[in-house]
């Protein structure tokens, strides 16, 4: 007899699924070589901007968007374009395992950035989990480093970039716009923006280096549709944490493609990092769990 699957761990079995796509994109970005930032992040767009405006065209409403949601659309593009790009010219000048690591810092960026963006105001503990998270990044950083730092700076931008963007994905699905519409309409926007700074960079490509881009194309298309199914079948709160595999595969990647070790103070930024996402995640557990308590009380 057949037993059906938890949907908490299937959640969580797709959470890595997804980061294991994810690290792959980065790989392949790494591995295109010299091509411009720019040229990078139209390729990985384009094939998300196909696939998105397939699965639009074939819902129900097609792609109308809902009464108010334009201004959120474009706020939401806009800092999740930026978020793409410093990410891809991180990518290019860190250890692959130091670039994810800066990007994961989305969700401390997102605690702050609600404040001004959905009038929530975050709880002493997301405060301590913040700055903690924080200091972890000040480690991978390494501001004492001079303009050696710049990069990891550039990093940690992608990151507020990102945070910023899930921000406005959240007070979008407040408004109750469809998840179809916002990655297709972020996917799209990107897609026709970046034509104009990528035909004046243009670099033509090697066989090899296309193929990396095809690549990184297909792998952010295969995270975003195991991502989107892992938030389907279980709550957010319950398994996001398990994002952070992707910085345990992208290390795996550096040192076995790159021979990329990180050293002793990125390793200590990792696990302050990662560690306070365990903790805000258990944190947040145990908030929900009291919350359902009281209301069935």
């Amino acid at each position: 007899m057949n037993k059906k699957i938890n949907p908490h761990v299937l959640g969580a079995l797709l959470i890595i699924t997804d980061s294991f796509f994810f690290s792959l994109m980065t790989l392949f970005v790494r591995l295109s070589g010299d091509l411009p930032t720019v040229e990078k992040a139209f390729f990985r767009n384009a094939f998300a901007a196909v696939i998105a405006v397939i699965a639009l065209m074939r819902s129900e409403e097609k792609f109308r968007i809902k009464k108010g949601s334009l201004p959120g659309l474009l706020m939401r593009a806009i800092f999740g374009g930026a978020g793409i790009i410093t990410n891809f010219w991180a990518i290019d000048h860190l250890r692959i395992a130091d670039a994810n690591i800066l990007n994961k810092m989305s969700p401390f960026f997102a605690i702050i950035m609600s404040v001004f963006i959905l009038s929530e105001i975050p709880d002493k503990m997301e405060w301590l989990a913040v700055l903690i998270a924080f200091i972890g990044a000040a480690f991978v950083v390494k501001p004492t480093e001079g303009l050696s730092s710049f990069p990891a700076l550039i990093g940690l931008l992608g990151g507020f970039c990102a945070g910023t963007a899930y921000t406005f994905v959240r007070k979008l699905g407040k408004q109750g716009e469809r998840s179809g519409v916002i990655v297709c309409f972020f996917s799209v926007f990107m897609t026709v923006a970046l034509i104009p700074p990528m035909i004046k960079s243009f670099v033509p490509m090697t066989p090899t280096q296309l193929a990396c881009l095809v690549g990184a194309g297909l792998a952010a298309a295969g995270g975003q549709f195991t991502v989107t199914k892992a938030y389907q079948v279980a709550p957010a709160r319950e398994i996001s944490v398990f994002d952070y595999s992707q910085v345990l595969f992208a290390s795996l990647w550096g040192m076995l493609l790159f021979a990329e070790l990180p050293d002793l103070w990125s390793l200590l930024g990792y696990v302050i990092i990662i560690g306070t996402a365990v903790f805000k995640w258990r944190y947040t557990m145990k908030k929900a769990r009291e919350e359902e308590s009281i209301e069935q009380n």
